[in-house]
């Protein structure tokens, strides 16, 4: 029971971090055209990425089911998993280089799942057709793919959005572009706030159930479990409210903590922007990520709004992006899926070397 409760509280940790690690994907770009203080959008953010962890589960379940064999899923496992995220995170928070918590988790537990199959790598679910559901799932649709075409759409997205604009505005003067556009990114931001829970929230809802729905069917953890913990019980894979509540209160705290580096990164580091552009930038991306969503894609929101933000800003020309910051931020995409299966491997092979799993 311990182990369940630490790996649980684990999790919550992981989702703490996604928040404020996160933060900046909602709300650099209104605190960089300053529509918003950094106070205000961080208040705003986190109310409307409580909503949206509340709206759905189905990214959730891809997580939890759909990318490993739950066959060779331990407690344990899931444990390394989230730690070699939480790693990364922590990491690429210091130096505030933004980077994918989505990827950190599930290259975590592709990584541990793989040391929990002896290296076997079919325990990695690829390419699997749902007949039932008559669509492909796996990591190559719902990860690998989305990874490269995510940051691509935005780039176009942001681009033709914002050529639109500037077209449509050309002959209006720019305080009033600025004054209808100040009011419009609070709009846009709050849209980008709640796709962010929509999909980000899910993905440690969807590990919290795998814990539960492990924990039930592999360990004698609940055998005579206490009446008032019988909502830790779950002898199928689902997400309890009680799951999606806590997390969605955990990740909207981490929110409230705000990232600052990251938001620097984000936010004036990459392209100097205006609330015209802010607004485009939020909007495509929301739009993208909410697509995701509702297909139960992982997507990884720090991507799409860079290359939403990176399509804005080379509307204006190519040299208006600082392609410098652009390649330290493309390292740490390649390097996420590698480096947090790597960790998560060796932390599960040292736990097997020291007799403890």
């Amino acid at each position: 029971m311990l182990l369940i409760l630490t790996v649980i509280f684990v999790a919550l940790v992981f989702e703490y971090i996604n928040g404020f690690h996160d933060t900046a994907n909602a709300i650099a770009t209104s605190v960089s055209t300053r529509v918003m203080t950094p106070r205000q959008a961080i208040v705003l953010s986190t109310v409307f990425n409580l909503i949206g962890a509340l709206a759905g589960t189905a990214v959730a379940k891809t997580i939890g089911k759909g990318l490993v064999d739950t066959n060779f899923i331990t407690l344990n496992t899931i444990m390394c998993a989230l730690l070699g995220g939480i790693i990364w995170n922590l990491l690429t928070w210091w130096i505030g280089l933004p980077s994918s918590s989505s990827h950190a988790l599930i290259g975590g537990l592709c990584g541990a799942a793989l040391a929990s199959a002896n290296g076997r790598w079919s325990v990695l679910h690829w390419n699997v057709y749902d007949a039932a559901k008559g669509e492909w799932g796996g990591l190559w649709p719902k990860v690998v793919a989305p990874m490269m075409a995510a940051p691509t759409i935005g780039i176009l997205g942001g681009f033709f959005i914002m050529g639109i604009l500037l077209f449509t505005l050309r002959s209006a003067r720019p305080w009033i572009v600025n004054r209808i556009f100040g009011k419009a990114q609070l709009v846009s931001a709050a849209w980008m706030s709640f796709s962010h829970g929509t999909n980000d929230a899910q993905k440690t809802m969807g590990i919290i159930a795998l814990t539960l729905f492990t924990a039930t069917t592999k360990t004698d953890a609940f055998t005579n479990l206490p009446p008032w913990l019988d909502f830790l019980h779950a002898p199928t894979f689902h997400v309890p409210v009680w799951v999606k509540v806590t997390c969605a209160i955990t990740m909207a705290a981490g929110t409230a903590a705000g990232g600052w580096k990251i938001i620097q990164t984000m936010g004036r580091n990459l392209v100097k922007m205006q609330p015209v552009h802010g607004f485009a930038a939020q909007t495509t991306a929301a739009a993208i990520i909410e697509c995701a969503t509702h297909w139960g894609i992982p997507l990884s929101t720090t991507h799409v709004i860079s290359g939403s933000i990176m399509g804005v800003g080379a509307s204006k020309r190519l040299t208006a992006v600082k392609w410098s910051v652009v390649g330290r931020m493309l390292s740490a995409w390649i390097l996420t899926l590698p480096i947090t299966a790597g960790l998560a491997y060796v932390l599960l092979k040292g736990l097997h070397a020291m007799g403890i799993a």
